[in-house]
């Protein structure tokens, strides 16, 4: 926009130079592999694409809090996940490879609101077995 330039300070016509002009080294410095040659992509700790989604969240109730004292850790996990992809989604995660998977169907209840009837969301839900003595920590930002 020249003509909106002339009633800037010149002050502020450098700053915004500066500022265009930062982006532009920024991507031809990412665009180049570190000195080490180590891509950015494999010193990120970020999960594969396909088992970004799989882990949901911890399941955190009594009954998974008792069995976790058992080495078994509970999931909620996306309708589409199966054994493979929440074992491999655990190793990814926490560096342990269980021992056993199971996968359940947990059906939505019927519920009321007034003297409307609605349902629940149904979900999966995952009980991950551990070898014996390795523990993960699931529940630390919980």
């Amino acid at each position: 926009m020249g003509i909106l330039d002339r009633f800037k300070s010149k002050k502020e016509q450098e700053i915004a130079g500066d500022v265009a002009a930062a982006p532009k080294k920024a991507e031809k410095a990412a665009g180049k592999p570190s000195a080490k040659g180590v891509s950015p992509k494999a010193t990120s700790k970020a999960l594969p694409e396909n088992l970004v989604n799989v882990i949901t969240a911890p399941l955190v109730t009594e009954k998974a809090a008792t069995i976790a004292h058992a080495g078994q850790y509970s999931f909620v996990v996306s309708m589409d996940a199966t054994r493979v992809d929440v074992r491999n989604a655990v190793k990814a995660m926490y560096g342990v490879t269980p021992t056993s998977v199971n996968i359940m169907r947990v059906r939505g209840k019927v519920v009321r609101f007034g003297g409307r009837e609605g349902m629940r969301s149904t979900w999966k839900k995952a009980v991950v077995t551990l070898p014996k003595g390795k523990t993960i920590d699931v529940y630390e930002g919980v």
